[in-house]
């Protein structure tokens, strides 16, 4: 790190007092957070079915199949996560980025 970007540089000051960099930092705190509970809660989903209904998920997903309900729900939860994580990539890509890079605009000027 450079003198002029240590964390005690003017430069650094003004940024954390920025409110829009505090609005930033809240913002992506807030989705992380929500994202991480939410990926979290589907997954203990899935193993409080697996713990008190394991005859549910053993069940044929239809008359004759020899799939179980199981396994497409497992699959599913790994794509639902996929999609998630290729939303939050385009959210940050999109409107963090553009929130930052007006921040350094602004402290450059």
């Amino acid at each position: 790190m450079t003198p002029h970007h240590s964390p005690h540089s003017p430069v650094h000051e003004r940024i954390m007092a920025n409110p829009k960099f505090q609005r930033l930092a809240r913002q992506r705190a807030i989705l992380a957070w929500s994202l991480s509970a939410l990926v979290l809660a589907i997954y203990y989903l899935f193993i409080v079915l697996v713990a008190f209904v394991p005859g549910w998920l053993h069940l044929p997903l239809y008359e004759g199949s020899h799939l179980s309900r199981g396994i497409p729900l497992g699959a599913a939860i790994i794509i639902f996560c996929w999609l998630l994580t290729a939303w939050y990539v385009r959210h940050a890509n999109t409107r963090f980025d553009a929130l930052s890079a007006e921040i350094l605009e602004e402290n450059h000027a």
